[in-house]
């Protein structure tokens, strides 16, 4: 049987989704729960353990980037030991995770040389995608067709359930992250876009990028929805005193109609096809609560933010 390393934890994600995490032996340190618990970390960060703040990792990744410092390293006696035939790896953000030539730098010194695949979507179309590509590798591509298709019937409930109430989009945007304020891209957009919302200062298909305060109070979202990459709801609100202290906060008309919402960050920065499509479901039942309900098991991934509470 195939061995394999995913040094990202979307695809940790969907490996454990289709079945497929008897293949996985190595994984890195921000993988889920569940495969923490049951598989061995390979790739390691120095900012582990360390409570920072938004503005400091901002500050500690673009410094890092700017004298080109590797954040993340390789435990390479446990890559030697076990030995993967497969590395999943990527290219798209060389701050979030471990990338490529990093890697292929630390497999460079192995006995044993494995496949190195990277796992790079832009679009929500490229992640599921990705799925494919994933389980092809195993010789399992036929799991993925059956993962891919339960998740688009999903998306189709929420799309046929906005149509029959005839859903106006909502003017929406939401956050990847707080100090300093980045919209949202990739394939977050079209999350938006198919839970009937248009986020008119998101990147589709591209990087997320600074976004002015002054450009977001011009814009004036009737909902917020804040989920900076990395960050769970109760980290989030550590931090929530960044915006609301800000001048013109308060006459924002998703504050004043108290539509402001902070969720979970697997739910969009983390690019498994299983967690994007919850994150639609939520996003669908946060912007159109009348044509849409969010499942219950997302309750826990989601904060309505009580601004009168907040503002007393």
């Amino acid at each position: 049987m195939l061995k394999v390393c995913s040094f990202l934890p979307a695809v940790t994600q969907m490996l454990y989704d289709m079945g497929l995490d008897d293949h996985l032996y190595g994984i890195t340190f921000e993988c889920p729960e569940q495969a923490l618990q049951e598989k061995q970390p390979v790739v390691r960060c120095i900012l582990e353990g360390k409570n920072l703040s938004s503005k400091e990792i901002d500050s500690l990744f673009s410094a890092s980037k700017h004298q080109g410092k590797d954040l993340y390293y390789v435990d390479e006696p446990i890559l030697e030991e076990i030995a993967p035939d497969i590395i999943f790896t990527q290219d798209m953000c060389d701050i979030c995770q471990i990338d490529t030539a990093c890697t292929a730098a630390a497999v460079s010194k192995l006995p044993k040389q494995p496949e190195l695949i990277s796992i790079s979507p832009e679009s929500l179309d490229d992640v599921f995608m990705s799925a494919i590509t994933i389980a092809k590798a195993l010789g399992k591509e036929e799991v993925a067709y059956s993962y891919l298709n339960n998740l688009n019937n999903r998306i189709s409930q929420v799309v046929d359930a906005l149509r029959s109430k005839r859903a106006l989009p909502k003017r929406v945007m939401l956050m990847e992250w707080l100090d300093p304020i980045f919209n949202c891209g990739h394939w977050i957009p079209h999350q938006i876009g198919l839970a009937g919302g248009v986020d008119m200062l998101s990147n589709p298909s591209g990087d997320s990028v600074v976004t002015l305060w002054d450009k977001i109070i011009k814009y004036d979202p009737e909902i917020l929805v804040v989920a900076p990459c990395g960050f769970t709801v109760n980290r989030t609100l550590e931090e929530m005193y960044l915006l609301t202290r800000k001048e013109g906060w308060n006459s924002l008309r998703a504050v004043q109609d108290n539509q402001v919402f902070i969720a979970d960050f697997d739910l969009f920065t983390q690019s498994s096809a299983n967690t994007l499509v919850n994150g639609i479901e939520l996003l669908a039942g946060i912007f159109h609560p009348d044509a849409f309900e969010i499942p219950k098991h997302l309750s826990p991934k989601f904060h309505k933010l009580d601004l009168h509470r907040l503002n007393r």
